[in-house]
């Protein structure tokens, strides 16, 4: 069996926002030379998110709308009993539940097996600093 163990880094310059990892991902599975396997990519920090969906602006924006809506900013110790910590990310932690720790794509015939308009993304929501996200590959 084959594996290949990748982290990579992003460091998104706003609070809040979408980044495609697809190509890198793909770039990946090429370079593992693996198949048929599984491709699990993960975020390792708790207020950022890995999740499969449409690459289409209008659809991003929604996101960010409605995650506002459901757990908006506020650093404010009052309203979020974790900001007594000294933290100003609650709702951060929050956005990540949400949309998800990680994904598992299948790799079939050396490629990521997709459904139609699928595509990877790392999703960030306390911004502004480095974080990493963890891809292991492995199959044959």
């Amino acid at each position: 069996m084959k594996s290949l163990t990748e982290y990579l880094t992003f460091k998104i310059p706003a609070r809040m926002g979408f980044l495609n990892i697809t190509p890198t991902i793909e770039d990946l599975v090429a370079q593992s030379g693996i198949k048929e396997g599984l491709c699990l990519v993960n975020a390792m920090h708790i207020t950022a998110s890995v999740f499969i969906n449409d690459d289409e602006g209008g659809l991003h924006k929604d996101y960010a709308v409605w995650l506002e809506k459901l757990a908006p900013f506020n650093p404010d110790p009052k309203v979020y009993h974790h900001n007594k910590t000294g933290e100003d990310n609650a709702d951060a932690h929050m956005k990540r539940q949400v949309m998800g720790r990680e994904v598992v794509v299948a790799i079939t015939k050396g490629r990521l097996d997709f459904g139609p308009w699928e595509q990877i993304f790392y999703g960030e929501f306390d911004g502004r600093r480095a974080k990493r996200v963890l891809v292991k590959l492995i199959g044959e």
